[in-house]
C-alpha cells in the first residue's frame, strides 16, 4: 500500500498484480459458491416435483385438495388439519380450480424464490461493519444454508407457507423504508401467525413506535376483517381455540418443537402442564426480548430479530418443524472470545438445523429427553443463554489468535495444500470436537447401512461374490488362513473368550482413549492424529460402498464359526444386537484393524517411553489376530485397513503439513569466562 501511495513503478506493478490476484480468487470463491446454491435449490426442486404426487406437498393439499380449505363449504376447521389463522383462510379461499391445476409447479418455485430473497435480505443484514469479502460472499452462503435446513425442505417438500411470515418480518425490519411501512409487513405476518406479535416490544423499546402503530392496526384490521367475512371460523379460532391451540396434530408430537410440546412430552398434563408453560414461557418472554432489545442498540439488529424469533419458537404453543426458521438466523451471533471458539456456535446450530436429531445425539433411553428437544434446545439457549459477544467488546472483530506452528520447509512447494486447516497448538473446543466426532461417527453408520440399500439382506449377494473373490485371491497367495486360525482358536476356550472379548471391547476404547490423552496433553497432535484418522474413515466408506464383502463368518459353505454371535442359520443370520442398524457387509477395508494400527502408530511416534511405544504396537497385533480368529474378517480385509491409514496419514501431510513440532526454549549461555578486553564474545 505504501509503494502505491508513493507512486513507485515497481510497487505499482507488484501491488496492482497482488490486488488483481487476490480479486481473482474471490470471484472464483464467489462463482463457486453461488454453483453450490443453484445445485442445492435444484436438488431440491427436483426432490419435490419427482415425489409421486400423493406424497408430496401434502400439506398444500390442506388448501386445495379436495377436502381442502378451497372446497370446504362450512368451517374452515372441517377441512383436512387446516391450522392456519382465519385470515390466511380468507386469503387463500379465492383461489380457483384452474390455479389449483398449476399449483404445484408454481408453489414449489415460488417458495424457491421466497427462499433466495430471504438469503438476500439476510445477507444484507449483518451488523456493519463487515468486510468486502463478507459482503460479497454473504448471499450464496445464506441461500445455501437455507436451502440444506430442515424447515425450508419441509416447507418445499410438504408445501407449507413458513417462510412467509420470517420474510415479512425480514423485509420489515431490513429492506423498506418508513415505519408505518415496516409495522404494515410484520401486522400482515402477526395477521398470518400470531406470534409475530412479540416483534412489537423489540420495535418499541428501540424507538421505532410507529412500526408498532402500524403493526398493531394491520392485525386488528386484517383479523376483523377475517371475523366480518368468517365469524364462526374466527370465534373457532380465537375463541375455542385459543389462537389455534388444539388444532391440527397432536401437541406432543415431536414435530412440535415448542416448550409446550416438551413438557406433555415429559408427562405433564393438565392444569399443572399449563401453568408451568404458562410461567416458564413468561419468564423467556421477558428475559429473551430484554436481550434482543440489548442487542439492538447495540446495533446488531438480525440478532435481535433471531433472537425474538427464537422466544417465539419456545413460547408458541405448537411451534412444528417446518416454523422453526429462526433457530438457523441465530448462527449471526458471535460467541467466544478467542478464534478456535468461534465456530462452535455457528455449527452447532447448523447441525441441528440440517440434520435429524438422531444423528446428534446416541439412541440411548436417558438421552431422548435431549434428542426429542434438541431443537427447542437450541431456540432456548439462543433465547436466554449464549453469551453473544456486543460490538464494543474488544474480542468481536479481534478475538485471541490462534497458535500456529512455524512453516516449515519441504521439499514440494506446494505442501500444505491448505495450510489454514491444521498446523495449529491451541486446543480445539471440547463442545465442538465431541459434537463433529458424533456427527461423523452417525455419518459413517448412515453411509455403512446405505451401501447395501437400507437392508442388510440388500446387498447379501454381491457381498458374498465379492467374498468369493477375496478368497481367491488369498489361496492363490497362500494367506487364505482364516478358517485355519478360526477353528484353533475354538477349541481353546479361554484364548477364544480374550479375542471375542478383545475384538468388542477395544474397537473403541483404544481409540477414545489415545484422542482424550492427546487433546488433554498434546493438543498439537491431537489435531494432526484426529485430521489422519478422520481421512482414514472417509476413505473407507468409499471401500464400504463400493465393494461390499462379506466376512468369512457369512460365507455360507465355508465352515467359519461366529464365534461372537454363535453358529449361523445362513437363511436367517444373527448379527447381534445390531442386526438392523449396520451394514455387516462392510469388511473391506477392516476398521477395525485400521483404527488399530492408527493407534499404534501415534502411540509409536508419541509416546515417551520405549515400553509405552512397545505397547502400542501390540494393539495392532492383537486386533488383526482378533478379527481373524473370530471370523469376522479376511487377511486381505486388515491390508486394505492399514492402506486407509497409511492414505489418511498421506493426505493429512498433503494438505496440512508436517506434524508440528513444539518450538524450543532457547538455551541460557552462561558466560563464567571473563569478556576479553576487545568486546568479543567468545566463539
Amino acid at each position: 500500500m505504501a509503494n502505491v501511495e508513493h507512486g513507485g513503478t515497481a510497487g505499482n506493478a507488484f501491488g496492482a498484480g497482488a490486488a488483481e490476484s487476490a480479486r481473482a480468487r474471490l470471484r472464483a470463491i464467489r462463482i463457486g459458491l453461488w454453483v453450490i446454491a443453484a445445485v442445492l435449490a435444484i436438488r431440491q426442486v427436483t426432490v419435490v416435483l419427482s415425489t409421486p404426487k400423493g406424497e408430496r406437498l401434502t400439506d398444500l393439499e390442506t388448501w386445495v385438495g379436495p377436502n381442502g380449505v378451497l372446497h370446504v363449504k362450512g368451517s374452515l376447521y372441517d377441512s383436512t388439519q387446516f391450522t392456519g389463522t382465519p385470515f390466511g383462510g380468507l386469503v387463500l379461499k379465492p383461489l380457483t380450480r384452474a390455479a389449483e391445476q398449476a399449483l404445484g409447479w408454481g408453489w414449489t418455485f415460488g417458495s424457491l424464490s421466497l427462499v433466495v430473497v430471504l438469503g438476500l435480505v439476510v445477507a444484507r443484514a449483518l451488523p456493519q461493519p463487515v468486510s468486502r469479502r463478507t459482503a460479497l460472499l454473504a448471499a450464496p452462503v445464506a441461500i445455501s444454508l437455507l436451502m440444506l435446513s430442515l424447515p425450508v425442505r419441509n416447507a418445499l417438500y410438504l408445501g407449507q407457507t413458513s417462510i412467509i411470515p420470517v420474510l415479512l418480518v425480514l423485509l420489515g425490519c431490513f429492506a423498506v423504508r418508513g415505519e408505518r411501512a415496516s409495522g404494515l409487513l410484520i401486522g400482515v405476518a402477526a395477521a398470518l401467525q400470531p406470534t409475530m406479535l412479540l416483534f412489537a416490544p423489540l420495535l418499541w423499546f428501540t424507538g421505532r413506535r410507529r412500526a408498532v402503530e402500524s403493526t398493531a392496526i394491520t392485525f386488528a384490521g386484517l383479523s376483523a376483517l377475517a371475523w366480518a367475512a368468517m365469524p364462526h371460523d374466527s370465534t373457532t379460532y380465537w375463541v375455542h381455540h385459543l389462537a389455534g391451540v388444539g388444532l391440527g396434530g397432536d401437541a406432543d408430537d415431536l414435530s412440535n418443537q415448542s416448550l409446550h410440546g416438551a413438557l406433555l412430552r415429559l408427562g405433564l398434563n393438565g392444569p399443572l402442564e399449563i401453568t408451568l408453560f404458562l410461567l416458564l414461557g413468561a419468564a423467556v418472554a421477558a428475559l429473551g426480548l430484554r436481550r434482543a432489545i440489548r442487542y439492538a442498540r447495540d446495533g446488531q439488529l438480525l440478532l435481535a430479530v433471531a433472537i425474538t424469533g427464537c422466544v417465539a419458537v419456545v413460547v408458541s404453543p405448537t411451534s412444528w418443524q417446518h416454523q422453526l426458521l429462526w433457530v438457523l438466523l441465530a448462527l449471526v451471533g458471535r460467541v467466544g472470545k478467542k478464534t478456535s471458539d468461534r465456530p462452535m456456535w455457528p455449527v452447532a446450530v447448523i447441525l441441528v438445523m440440517t440434520l435429524p436429531a438422531k444423528m446428534m445425539l446416541p439412541n440411548m433411553a436417558a438421552l431422548f429427553p435431549l434428542r426429542d428437544n434438541v431443537v427447542l434446545l437450541a431456540a432456548l439457549a439462543a433465547a436466554t443463554i449464549v453469551p453473544f459477544l456486543s460490538r464494543t467488546s474488544e474480542y468481536y472483530r479481534a478475538p485471541i489468535p490462534t497458535d500456529y506452528a512455524r512453516p516449515v520447509p519441504t521439499r514440494w512447494k506446494r505442501v500444505p495444500l491448505l495450510p489454514f486447516l491444521g498446523r495449529v497448538f491451541t486446543r480445539p473446543n471440547l463442545l465442538l470436537e465431541l459434537l463433529l466426532i458424533r456427527v461423523g461417527y452417525s455419518a459413517y453408520q448412515q453411509v455403512r447401512l446405505a451401501a447395501t440399500g437400507g437392508t442388510n439382506a440388500g446387498g447379501r449377494t454381491t457381498a458374498e461374490h465379492h467374498g468369493d473373490q477375496i478368497l481367491s485371491i488369498e489361496r492363490f497367495l497362500h494367506i487364505d488362513i482364516e478358517h485355519w486360525v478360526n477353528h484353533a482358536v475354538f477349541k481353546v476356550e479361554w484364548l477364544r473368550d480374550f479375542f471375542d472379548f478383545y475384538y468388542e471391547s477395544f474397537h473403541f476404547v483404544v481409540p477414545l482413549t489415545v484422542l482424550a490423552v492427546l487433546y488433554a496433553r498434546r493438543p498439537g497432535d491431537y489435531r494432526w492424529a484426529r485430521s489422519a484418522l478422520g481421512f482414514a474413515t472417509l476413505i473407507a466408506l468409499l471401500g464400504f460402498w463400493l465393494f461390499p464383502l462379506a466376512p468369512p463368518r457369512l460365507m455360507p459353505g465355508l465352515g467359519v464359526v461366529d464365534t461372537v454371535h454363535g453358529v449361523q442359520d445362513f437363511s436367517k443370520p444373527d448379527y447381534g444386537t445390531l442386526t438392523a442398524l449396520t451394514n455387516q457387509y462392510a469388511a473391506m477395508p477392516s476398521l477395525h484393524f485400521g483404527w488399530s494400527l492408527w493407534c499404534g502408530v501415534v502411540i509409536a511416534v508419541l509416546a515417551p517411553k520405549w515400553w509405552m511405544k512397545a505397547l502400542g504396537l501390540l494393539h495392532p497385533l492383537f486386533t488383526v489376530s482378533a478379527i481373524v480368529a473370530t471370523g469376522n474378517h479376511w487377511v486381505l480385509d486388515a491390508v486394505g485397513g492399514a492402506a486407509v491409514v497409511g492414505a489418511g496419514f498421506g493426505l493429512t501431510h498433503l494438505l496440512q503439513g508436517p506434524r508440528p513440532r513444539p518450538l524450543m526454549k532457547p538455551v541460557e549461555v552462561s558466560m563464567k569466562e571473563p569478556v576479553p578486553a576487545t568486546g568479543r564474545t567468545p566463539s
